[in-house]
């Protein structure tokens, strides 16, 4: 039998979260370069319904009942599947189910379905929603995604538009940067622009971390990072970049080493904000010189200022 229920699987984002895998392996309208789970084995645009929404509900009740009893928490009941999750029809009779539960239910969807007005409408009574946005330039889209040939970007964009103008709970997006093919500044323009008319709570910027689909995927170079991490901050967007390193809250821990690498695993530090948390923790500037000989920070530039990132 699949195994749909797994976790809880502790995120920056979400807290502990149990996860819903409605899509059977590997069904999706994408077949992204970068994908860790590997090429799609089976493309599609058409919905269907592929478990009951009953047996979703009870294994989730039956995994929430459990780790209650040991004193565990969860915060949310994330769909993430190993697919595309609204291409499950029954998506929308799912989260209603799992409503009765009063557990948060976030969905980490590629977007790609949201011209359809019954996509919008099931994923409306979800409360938090990320949205995949990669390009807004068909040629780089369709090198990036290679979306499914009944798929259209300018249909999708009209959807996620749409879909930002009425949703009531948390949206964010997600972009992943594949190095030279969508992380140029007017690549980058573009996305940020469209993103900002999205007004969305966070703006995550990922890289590949995991092994891709295709092996000549490489992430950007930590300039180019931290030049879209620019672009969008421009934009007036919260934006946070997902490298791989889920880092610890950012309160100051007294050990300016594990500080520094869990503010850049998010955040591009300027060179005075550094010096700065140094000085808080009475340390000095060989601190940063350690973890840039160790690799794990590294330093960059742009518009003449200096920016340290956690190495990814």
């Amino acid at each position: 039998m699949e195994k749909i229920i797994f976790g809880p699987v502790p995120s920056r984002r979400l807290g502990r979260s149990v996860g819903i895998n409605n899509i059977p392996p590997k069904i999706c309208s994408y077949s992204c370069v970068y994908c860790q789970i590997g090429r799609t084995l089976r493309m599609t645009v058409q919905r269907q319904s592929f478990y009951e929404p009953e047996r979703i509900a009870r294994e989730v009740e039956e995994k929430v009942r459990k780790l209650r009893a040991l004193g565990e928490n969860v915060d949310y009941l994330t769909f993430v599947p190993d697919g595309e999750p609204t291409l499950d029809s029954a998506l929308g009779n799912t989260i209603r189910l799992l409503k009765s539960l009063q557990i948060k239910i976030a969905i980490i969807t590629n977007a790609s379905l949201l011209s359809n007005s019954k996509v919008r409408n099931d994923l409306a009574p979800a409360d938090w929603v990320s949205e995949k946005i990669d390009s807004l330039n068909p040629e780089t889209w369709k090198k990036i995604n290679r979306p499914h040939g009944q798929l259209n970007l300018k249909a999708i964009s009209d959807g996620i538009l749409e879909f930002a103008r009425t949703f009531k709970g948390t949206l964010v997006t997600e972009t992943m940067l594949v190095r030279g093919v969508n992380d140029s500044p007017r690549e980058i323009e573009e996305i940020s622009t469209f993103i900002a008319d999205l007004a969305p709570e966070m703006s995550y910027l990922a890289v590949p971390t995991r092994p891709p689909a295709e092996s000549w995927v490489r992430p950007p170079e930590a300039s180019q990072l931290n030049q879209a991490y620019q672009i969008f901050s421009q934009k007036s967007l919260a934006v946070e970049l997902l490298i791989g390193y889920e880092g610890s809250s950012f309160v100051s821990t007294g050990r300016p080493e594990d500080d520094l690498l869990s503010i850049t695993s998010v955040h591009p530090m300027r060179q005075e904000a550094v010096y700065k948390l140094l000085r808080m923790a009475g340390a000095g500037w060989e601190v940063v010189e350690s973890l840039l000989n160790s690799g794990k920070l590294v330093e960059t530039e742009y518009q003449g200022k200096k920016f340290y990132l956690r190495r990814f």
